[in-house]
């Protein structure tokens, strides 16, 4: 044994404890501790992952057994077994850098289910095209993030199938049709990597850990924390969290809840959820969800319930909050809570209010704005009296307006950047593998996805337009164009994109300087009395 301590249940940590558990793992303790509905779960430290980077990927010696045990702790306390044929334990594997790296990183869910634990599930919760429609999600998640088969290989057989049936929607599929989708997402796997699905439950958690490790150093985490300077040798954590699902259905759901507007700091609850969904379905910008006002009138007790914990968190941190919940059968579960990535304009706005409101000092208000995001106050907007030919409209996801040449591929979107281009990034739904190709365009729109999705949650971090959700896009790829009303926009065209109205225009159209709102005056006043 090294002497060192490797895991913490939840229970063991607090939020002081970032660097060590990483922001998500003390975030979840921390839940724990103040006694909010935190699925249970353990955490591998920063320390752990740091250790197997200067061992040459190899796990530090007393880490397996500790995770081992910690486990049969879980174990323990709910009265399941992780590999049991009767009722199994389903756990998630997160990552959780000790800073939030939104998107960068893997995620795993309904790790433990094989070709019998799948049969277990079906019987304990009476629904076998819910444990179905888990099982391919897990096989999808660990083939792509663990095994290295590309995700859009899942996707076109799932498509296929969808086609054969004669559905649009993931969730009209049949248990008899996921049982076959299955099938051929395992051949997938063989036929790809040359092995077969692995049926062990603990064999699979041990991989998706060397995984998470491992993707530390994959090139979208290493060019996101050279945008935002942090530094390379943190390590990240690793979150084992039990399964609460979502997608039991239309009493189960899932959500992306900020506790004010990123985008312009109003103090109103703003983010979405989808009924029947597992929690990627929200970030991924998979399907297009419901704002969270809308959980109200579906679910007024649960809404109740989500707003004063919301309300608690925010005044806990102090700070505004952005927060990953699942509805399981009616009962809500919080599956995250970290500061909430924000626009400059909303970071001023937030810090003055929060000063106005007695949480924090105006000392703390000042510190609030970091110095690289007020280039972003600069940003230009289109002239309201110009005249404009809106071909679509999508969800108003980050604002600011921009002009570009309309690009579909990321590689493509940097490379003309480099050499001065002006581009627009248009994509069914970005991915962080997309990154490098967000940084160097002006402006982000796509098909699918919401106000809490992967490109609009990056695309505000960066200052940069998006519009999500623009449902009338019909993109495609291979010809390198998209239709929208019977009008084709092909790759080298001009489009202009508004996101704090969501639209989105023909050409170049015509901008006006920014203005400068009455809380930044306000902020700048309060500078000069601490000078």
């Amino acid at each position: 044994m090294s002497g060192k301590k490797y895991v913490y249940l939840f229970k063991e940590g607090r939020a002081e404890m970032k660097n060590l558990l990483g922001g998500k793992g003390a975030n979840l303790a921390e839940m724990t501790h103040i006694g909010l509905p935190v699925p249970p779960g353990l955490i591998i430290t920063t320390e752990a992952c740091r250790d197997f980077t200067a061992q040459g990927q190899k796990f530090p010696a007393g880490m397996e057994e500790e995770v081992r045990l910690a486990m049969a702790a879980l174990e323990e306390s709910l009265g399941k077994k992780f590999s049991d044929e009767k009722d199994p334990l389903l756990v998630s594997v997160r990552s959780g850098a000790p800073i939030s790296m939104p998107g960068m990183m893997d995620t795993i869910l309904n790790l433990g289910l094989n070709d019998k634990t799948v049969q277990a599930l079906a019987v304990s919760t009476g629904d076998e095209r819910f444990a179905m429609d888990c099982y391919r999600r897990f096989i999808n998640m660990f083939g792509d993030v663990v095994m290295g088969v590309e995700h859009h290989k899942f996707e076109r057989i799932l498509d296929n199938h969808k086609r054969r049936a004669e559905v649009y929607f993931d969730h009209q599929l049949s248990a008899e049709d996921w049982s076959n989708v299955i099938e051929d997402y395992k051949a997938l796997i063989q036929r790809e990597t040359g092995k077969l699905f692995p049926q062990d439950p603990m064999e699979q958690l041990f991989m998706a850990i060397y995984a998470v490790f491992n993707s530390w150093n994959n090139d979208r985490a290493i060019v996101y924390r050279k945008i935002n300077k942090i530094p390379d040798d943190l390590g990240t954590a690793v979150n084992i969290q039990v399964m609460v699902f979502g997608n039991l259905g239309n009493d189960s759901g899932t959500g992306v809840a900020f506790t004010r507007n990123p985008s312009t700091g109003e103090k109103k609850l703003y983010g979405e959820y989808l009924i029947n969904a597992q929690g990627e379905d929200v970030v991924a910008g998979i399907r297009t969800p419901q704002p969270i006002d809308a959980l109200a009138q579906e679910m007024p007790q649960v809404y109740e319930e989500f707003a004063a914990t919301c309300s608690l968190l925010e005044k806990h941190y102090r700070d505004m909050q952005d927060i990953e919940f699942t509805i399981e059968r009616g009962k809500l579960w919080m599956l995250q809570t970290r500061n909430g990535k924000r626009t400059a304009q909303a970071a001023i706005k937030i810090a003055v209010d929060m000063t106005n409101e007695g949480l924090i000092t105006k000392e703390e208000a000042i510190l609030r704005v970091e110095p690289g995001q007020l280039d972003q106050l600069l940003h230009r907007r289109i002239d309201p009296a110009a005249k404009l030919e809106v071909i679509a409209r999508g969800l108003p996801a980050s604002p600011g307006a921009a002009s570009g040449t309309v690009v579909f591929d990321a590689d493509v979107a940097e490379k003309m950047g480099q050499e001065g281009d002006k581009v627009i990034l248009v994509r069914t739904e970005t991915t962080p593998d997309d990154i490098h190709g967000i940084v160097a365009a002006q402006g982000i729109l796509t098909s699918r996805g919401g106000m809490t999705s992967h490109a609009a949650v990056v695309a505000r971090g960066m200052g940069k337009p998006c519009v999500c959700g623009c449902e009338a896009l019909k993109i495609d790829y291979e010809r390198q164009q998209f239709e929208v009303d019977g009008r084709l926009i092909k790759q080298g065209d001009v489009i202009s994109l508004d996101g704090a109205s969501g639209s989105v225009m023909l050409g170049t159209v015509p901008m006006l300087d920014p203005e400068l709102s009455s809380e930044f005056q306000l902020l700048l006043d309060w500078a000069d009395e601490f000078r």
